[in-house]
C-alpha cells in the first residue's frame, strides 16, 4: 500500500525514525542497518513495508530495496515475525543474511539472539530456492569475483546450457587449475556438460 515515504527527518533513533511527509507525521520501525546507513540529511526516502493486524498498523522502513525484500522474505517463514527479522537485519547485514541462508549457514543464523537451531534451519530451508532464485545467485560459489569464470558462463549460458548446471562444472575445472583462460574454461566445461 505505501511503498516509499519522501520527507523531512523529523527524529532519528537506533530503532525507529520519524518522517514528516505533507505535514503528517510517519514512525518507520528500522533496523541497525538502516540506521547506520541514513545520512543527517534534513529530506530522506525510505522504502517500507506496511505490516497490518487486528490491533495496529506499523510501518518498517529501508533504506535499500534489497533489505525490504529480504525483510519480506524473512516474515514468510513460520516463526519469524517482523520483530526477529528486524534483529536478524540489525545483528547482520542484508548482504550476510543473503549469504547466510544461500551458503546453508547455519550457525550465522543461529548466532542472532532469539533463533534457536531449529528455527535456523526452517528459515535455510524455507528460503534458500527463493533467495537464490530473486538474486539470480545459482548456487553460491567462493569464486564469485572470478571474472574468467563469469565470462565462460555467459558464454555457455549463449551456447543453451542451464546456468546452474554449468556453474558446477566450472567450478570444477577451475578447482583443478584456477589459473585458465576463458577459452580453456569452456573447453573443458563442454567435454563434462
Amino acid at each position: 500500500m505505501i511503498t516509499h515515504l519522501q520527507g523531512k527527518l523529523v527524529e532519528k533513533n537506533p530503532t525507529f525514525v520519524i518522517i514528516e511527509c505533507a505535514g503528517v507525521g510517519y514512525f518507520l520501525n528500522i533496523s541497525l542497518h538502516t540506521f547506520s546507513q541514513l545520512k543527517d540529511e534534513e529530506n530522506i526516502r525510505l522504502f517500507t513495508h506496511l505490516q497490518v493486524k487486528e490491533d495496529s498498523h506499523t510501518l518498517f522502513g529501508f533504506v535499500e530495496k534489497s533489505e525490504r525484500e529480504i525483510f519480506r522474505l524473512l516474515i514468510s517463514v513460520s516463526g519469524i515475525g517482523s520483530s526477529t527479522a528486524r534483529t536478524m537485519l540489525s545483528s547482520l547485514s542484508p548482504i550476510q543474511v543473503r549469504d547466510a541462508i544461500a551458503n546453508g549457514d547455519v550457525p550465522s543464523i543461529q548466532a542472532i539472539k532469539g533463533i534457536g537451531a531449529k528455527t535456523a534451519q526452517r528459515v535455510i530451508l524455507d528460503l534458500k530456492d527463493k533467495i537464490l532464485k530473486v538474486y539470480d545467485m545459482g548456487e553460491v560459489s567462493l569464486q564469485s569475483n572470478n571474472t574468467s569464470k563469469e565470462e565462460a558462463l555467459s558464454a555457455l549460458e549463449v551456447l543453451g546450457f542451464v546456468r546452474r548446471q554449468s556453474e558446477k562444472v566450472v567450478d570444477k575445472v577451475l578447482s583443478q587449475d584456477p589459473t585458465l583462460s576463458v577459452e580453456d574454461i569452456i573447453k573443458l566445461a563442454l567435454k563434462n556438460l
